[in-house]
């Protein structure tokens, strides 16, 4: 193991020095949140790529692959269809408003602030579950690397993630995840896939050993599958964590086209990951867990060296999804929560403020939100109960209004803040009444929220005219004062 070993303390040591890097890029608010909305088509497509695909993805996607066989592929297929979704048809628009959180754009879009309040407490929450789940992650993998105890895993894990994002923000998340994407694409794709295949004896072997249901691409359940394009695909549009990524392309085209090489791979992990599961049931059929496949496999198939590459890809897909919702889970306690309370909201770069003081800001607030991460981490139990609350109340809650602002010009304030309520309150009381892992509280909550929204935007007075003129100029790429000097050489109309 001590080659393994070598490889993993390397690749974390690696992760700080980019942390170190990073710091000395971040200069401004827009380089430290959104790295200077700069990123090209390669570098946006392994970033979103890598922040969507975390543990639950790489650890729970083979788990499910050896509960269910290849339909186990269908939440990763739901995530990367989401992101399709997100990039075909609204990262242009997206990217072109210029801002910094979801709550911003709602601000802009329906005038006032209440329904950005809000939202950006709800925002709040999802993001901090997330990367709550995400650093809980760390206890496994630590655990099959140093057989540490959860705590100090936890700490361990969290602590170099907290580090490197609060050193050099976005520059220092986004060096790293290229470095994660990398790891992971070698670790998963190149070596994992094919080995389990071989250990398996081939697909021969692994159709003859394993029931018939092993191989039908819908074995999981269509109300399974259904749930999950509610939850995962849904949650793709509109999460704090994704939008950010977009708000770093550099234009049109590469939001776009960056966007659709990330999903398309996304589909690609998806699949992969349901075969080392399937794989791995015909190898350790009575595991006493689903989710110990992945590290099973690793740990008695692989040898030394590989293991420890592909044990650093699970740890690059954890740190990716948790370094990515805790820069947004701080932005939005900054920015759409704090700012406000203090009566000083900033919507736009250089409106006066002291740019130092704005990087110092944001970076002590993901200093601050890491460590609340780590400790909630430590004391919560439950990985999957926490997540299904988080995305719950993402989708219940939030979805209707952002897409209605997006795509329905009658939607108001009013309308849009009566969705969030009642969505969000929805989806809590029927959480309670059928347990958190039911699919009606998210069924309900999407009708409630959805008829709500409707129902009072027709009965207030329409958005004012100034506003809705604002805003359209924001979807046109026109009416931000950020970075004037920057050209955009790809945007494109949609």
């Amino acid at each position: 193991m001590a080659v393994d070993y070598a490889v993993i303390v390397v690749y974390l040591a690696g992760m700080l020095a980019m942390g170190w890097w990073g710091m000395r890029r971040a200069k401004s608010k827009s380089e430290f949140l959104v790295a200077g909305r700069r990123l090209g088509p390669w570098m946006y497509s392994g970033t979103m790529a890598a922040i969507v695909l975390g543990g639950a993805s790489t650890i729970g996607g083979v788990g499910l692959g050896y509960q269910y066989g290849l339909s186990g592929a269908w939440m990763v297929l739901t995530i990367g269809l989401g992101l399709l979704a997100l990039s075909v048809f609204f990262s242009a628009r997206i990217a072109r408003l210029k801002v910094y959180t979801v709550s911003e754009m709602l601000d802009l879009r329906y005038g006032g602030g209440r329904a950005g309040v809000i939202s950006g407490v709800v925002m709040w929450a999802y993001t901090l579950m997330l990367a709550v789940t995400s650093t809980i992650a760390y206890a496994t993998i630590f655990d099959v690397l140093f057989d540490v105890n959860r705590t100090v895993a936890i700490i361990l894990g969290g602590t170099i993630v907290v580090a490197y994002s609060t050193l050099g923000g976005m520059w220092s998340i986004t060096i790293t995840d290229m470095v994660q994407f990398v790891v992971k694409t070698i670790g998963v794709l190149l070596l994992l896939l094919p080995i389990a295949v071989v250990k398996a004896g081939g697909f021969s072997e692994m159709k003859a050993k394993l029931p018939t249901e092993y191989f039908d691409p819908l074995g999981i359940g269509g109300e399974t599958i259904f749930t999950y394009v509610l939850i995962y695909t849904f949650g793709m549009l509109i999460g704090q964590d994704i939008w950010q990524r977009v708000f770093t392309a550099r234009g049109d085209r590469t939001a776009r086209w960056g966007g659709t090489v990330a999903g398309t791979y996304c589909l690609v992990y998806a699949v992969a990951g349901a075969v080392i599961g399937t794989a791995a049931k015909v190898m350790y059929p009575k595991l006493p867990s689903a989710d110990a496949a992945f590290a099973t496999i690793v740990k008695d198939e692989l040898p030394v060296g590989v293991r420890g590459l592909v044990l650093a890809a699970a740890l690059a897909a954890v740190m990716s999804t948790s370094s990515g919702a805790l820069i947004a889970c701080a932005t939005v306690a900054n920015n759409d929560i704090w700012s406000r309370l203090r009566g000083a909201v900033t919507r736009q770069a250089g409106d006066g403020g002291d740019e130092r003081d704005e990087v110092r800001g944001n970076r002590a607030f993901i200093l601050i939100m890491g460590v609340a991460v780590i400790v909630i981490a430590i004391a919560l139990n439950d990985v999957v109960e926490a997540l299904t609350v988080a995305y719950n109340l993402l989708v219940g809650g939030l979805l209707v209004p952002i897409l209605g602002g997006l795509l329905w010009r009658r939607g108001t304030a009013a309308g849009a803040l009566a969705a969030v309520a009642v969505g969000g309150v929805t989806v809590i009381g029927l959480m309670g009444a059928y347990g958190i892992l039911a699919n009606q509280p998210i069924y309900y909550g999407l009708l409630a929220s959805l008829a709500v929204y409707v129902a009072v935007s027709l009965a207030t007075k329409p958005t004012d005219p100034a506003v809705l003129a604002a805003w359209r100029e924001r979807l046109a790429g026109r009416g931000a004062d950020e970075d004037p000097a920057t050209p955009d050489p790809d945007r494109v109309s949609v």
